[in-house]
């Protein structure tokens, strides 16, 4: 017949869906596994990307299932987003209905390529089914008080034309989603006190154990965990106090100035207290201004003397306040107390402006540093000098007394900080679910009662190029507040989509009840996630969002786990031509093209073989195609011999029942193959080895040639065998193929095959010789001897009796199937 994957390919796919081949509902009978891929956003077409993470996901979910497991295998649609807003603008269409042709484009192609999802459970963020329970979930986090609004510094990126969390902010200051130098604004805006879980989020990635260390390491650096002490210097002459926090307490002596960040909101006070205002808001203006990139640590320190002075609470010296580029208001409290002598900071700052530097803690080596001639800062731990009543003292002992002294005396108190910062959930965009609540100006912010919700984003808005459409639809802001009844307005903001992707895993067990955004009774069933699998560029943002999101659904009662993802999987990029695919490299593979020209069964077959699943994959047009040849021998290996399997007996020979060699090496190779291929999945999750021993049985079973019935009965294991652990990887030509041999049952419901430990016991092995510990030959010999059969079959053997002749055998070493080391004298 020839391998027509085209279609093969369709055939079975109709049949998964028309029967409901992969849909599962809670069942006490089986455990339960929940496999998840990161769902993707409906840009219109899928990736490569998307190929491999699915391909992936998918593989494992199909085994899970062979292996007896209830498996909950969903996809759905992070459907909100900027891009549709560009895209409607730029093609003249509406987000609305550029976004969802996209979803059922991008719901084709997944099925194309074979995937075992539960389709009754598709879930789309932008459906209003959906975000009215994003909307609840806000005002859960309102009536704890875990959602606020408050105006901060915020990161804009004009091209965007919409703030941006911390986390979505990266590359040195630039926006995570285009790539624009992103700057700051005072803003008002919306945020989640994702801080009073930071210890939690923290300490629990202890628990984390199928995690990659790599992102758990991310997210410690994250959060940012430190201990200190919360200080205030007194702005001499005034009624100002400037409150800063250090982890250096040791330090407090050498302070030469103190510095605060441009946003700082007691720079308009300074401003107005300042001989040199004119100078210090120029400079501000500048600078609050300028990207990101241009701020921070690793940018060139600038600054402006205020000209007031702070006066240190331990001696009472007073210090120049400066407003410096390399303060930012999202560490600590966006001030500092400058210790140049032992902050590199500091030092380059100091060095610039000419600020003195003052030494408290030399080497332990006795060194004596001198601040005139620093090169750089000394920031390792010392003994203290120039520290009053703590000189002579080792800085550890000095960090613990030092902070005793200053509670003592009511300069601060001890407290830990995080390098964690509330979540900024405010978007000046459209396309997002909206905020729950309106503005009235008797009764201030009021939550929209939850039995008004959804607030749905209207559809008759026309899109502008950087402003809000809903700023400007006056009958969908203008409302009644719910409390009094008299005019108030709606919230124009949308929510970050990040807000819809921290809960969309919950919704995937119960996606049809309206009477909450799930089901306690299903979500317990099914969470945590069994096994996560997507980018690691989601390591602080989607991650630490849903781990926050679970475990504030956990205080509410709603779900029995504080954490969302058991185990981990970060898939690594697929690269072509030396870098990362992508339309502006113009080095995009179109993974519709691959499966018209090749099949879908050759695309994941080649995504799984070509690399490690964490690692980088490069693809290879030639790789591919020597996919395709590799289903090509499948197909003819059994549509060639056809008639003989389908008449060969379904029965399993023992290895005692089978007389040949050529046979008994078969079985063997059967079993071992099982046993490799499911250690390669479960355990180890190299699916590239895996299906590389597919490979090699099917080329034990294509040298084999039978010779009698008993030989067929063990081909035909062979054949099946390798169509049952092929079927996770390759199910459309593994389905046909199973079909072909006369079983009734699909493969996919076929229980995964097992090892028959008989069959793996070794009959021959390979015994090295040695001489006095050097390597002369290699003995094949029956296998399990013991150690004096062993002993006395190598000495008796033709070779090392000639090689032994003449020699003064002193003592034999045997250790069984492995080696025996002869020590002679000569």
């Amino acid at each position: 017949m020839g391998y027509d994957f085209n279609t093969i390919e369709k055939k079975w796919q109709r049949y998964w869906e028309e029967n409901g081949t992969f849909n599962v509902d809670v069942s006490e009978e089986k455990e339960k596994f929940y496999c998840l891929e990161m769902f993707p956003y409906p840009s219109g077409a899928l990736h490569m990307g998307h190929l491999r993470n699915y391909s992936i996901g998918d593989m494992l979910a199909r085994f899970l299932r062979m292996k007896g497991y209830n498996v909950l295998h969903p996809m759905g649609f992070d459907a909100f987003g900027l891009p549709a807003e560009n895209a409607a603008i730029k093609y003249g269409t509406h987000p609305n209905k550029w976004t969802w042709d996209n979803i059922e484009h991008m719901t084709k192609q997944l099925k194309s390529m074979g995937c075992s999802y539960d389709w009754r459970r598709r879930v789309e963020t932008c459906n209003p089914d959906y975000y009215k329970w994003t909307q609840w979930l806000f005002l859960q986090f309102y009536k704890k008080g875990l959602a606020y609004k408050k105006k901060a510094p915020v990161n804009w990126c004009e091209s965007c034309s919409t703030v941006l969390a911390n986390e979505q902010v990266i590359n040195d200051g630039h926006c995570w989603r285009c790539g624009t130098p992103v700057v700051k604004k005072n803003l008002e805006q919306w945020f989640l006190r994702i801080t009073d879980y930071a210890q939690e989020l923290l300490d629990s990635l202890d628990e984390l154990k199928g995690w990659p260390e790599r992102v758990k390491i991310m997210q410690r650096n994250w959060i940012g965990r430190s201990e200190g002490v919360r200080l205030s210097f007194k702005v001499s002459g005034k009624d100002i106090e400037i409150e800063t926090f250090t982890t250096r307490i040791d330090t407090i002596f050498g302070v030469t100035f103190v510095a605060l960040a441009v946003e700082h909101p007691l720079v308009e006070e300074i401003i107005k207290a300042s001989p040199n205002g004119k100078e210090v808001e120029k400079f501000v203006k500048e600078h609050k201004a300028a990207p990101a990139e241009t701020r921070g640590e690793n940018a060139e320190k600038l600054g402006v003397d205020t000209g007031l002075r702070a006066i240190n609470p331990v001696n009472g010296e007073e210090v120049p306040i400066w407003i410096a580029n390399y303060i930012l208001m999202e560490y600590g409290t966006g001030a500092i107390m400058g210790v140049p002598a032992h902050d590199q900071r500091d030092f380059e700052f100091a060095r610039s402006y000419g600020i003195p530097i003052k030494v408290v803690i030399n080497p332990k080596s006795g060194e004596k540093l001198d601040g005139k001639t620093m090169e750089r800062a000394f920031e390792e731990d010392g003994i203290q000098v120039n520290s009053g009543p703590f000189d002579g003292m080792p800085t550890e002992e000095a960090k613990v007394k030092m902070a005793e002294w200053f509670e003592e005396n009511g300069w601060g108190k001890r407290e830990v900080n995080y390098r964690l910062r509330d979540w900024l959930i405010s978007r000046q965009r459209y396309w997002g679910a909206p905020i729950p609540v309106v503005y009235c100006e008797s009764c201030g912010i009021v939550p929209v009662p939850e039995d008004q919700l959804p607030v749905e984003l209207p559809l008759d808005v026309k899109m502008k190029v950087g402003r809000n459409p809903l700023e400007d639809h006056h009958e969908w802001v203008n409302t009644k507040c719910p409390c009094c009844g008299r005019p108030a307005k709606r919230e124009t903001d949308t929510m970050d989509t990040f807000i819809c992707s921290s809960w969309y895993f919950l919704r995937f067990a119960s996606p049809w009840t309206q009477e909450g955004p799930f089901r306690k009774e299903d979500v317990n069933y099914w969470m945590p996630v069994d096994q996560y699998i997507g980018g690691i560029e989601h390591a602080c943002l989607h991650l630490i969002y849903a781990r926050f999101f679970t475990k504030f659904l956990a205080d509410l009662g709603l779900v029995n786990v504080r954490e969302p993802f058991a185990n981990l999987l970060t898939q690594g990029m697929v690269i072509k031509d030396g870098a990362k695919m992508s339309k502006s490299k113009g080095n995009v593979v179109d993974p519709d093209e691959i499966i018209r020209k090749y099949g879908a069964d050759t695309a994941r077959l080649f995504i799984l073989f070509a690399a490690p699943p964490e690692k980088d994959l490069d693809w290879s047009d030639r790789g591919v195609e020597g996919s395709h040849r590799f289903l090509n021998r499948v197909w003819r290996l059994v549509e060639e011999n056809l008639e003989e399997l389908k008449k060969a007996s379904i029965r399993r020979l023992r290895m005692d029942e089978i007389k040949e060699k050529a046979a008994r090496d078969l079985k063997r190779k059967i079993h071992k193959t099982i046993e490799d291929v499911t250690r390669d999945i479960e355990v180890e999750k190299q699916f590239n080895t895996a299906v590389a021993r597919l490979m090699e049985l099917s080329n034990a079973l294509g040298a084999f040639t039978p010779k009698d019935q008993d030989d067929w009965v063990i081909f035909r294991e062979g054949v099946e065998v390798l169509l049952l652990c092929l079927s996770p990887v390759a199910p459309h030509i593994s389905e046909e193929l199973w079909s072909l041999l006369g079983n009734d049952k699909l493969v996919c419901e076929t229980s995964w095959p097992e090892v028959d430990p008989s069959a793996l016991v070794e009959e021959e092995v390979n015994v090295v010789l040695q001489i006095n510990g050097k390597v002369r030959a290699q003995l094949v010999v029956p296998a399990n001897l013991d150690r004096e059969s062993l002993k006395k079959r190598v000495l008796e053997d033709p070779q090392v009796v000639k090689r032994l002749e003449g020699k003064e055998i002193v003592k034999v070493i045997v250790v069984p199937n492995k080696l025996v080391n002869v020590v002679v004298k000569n």
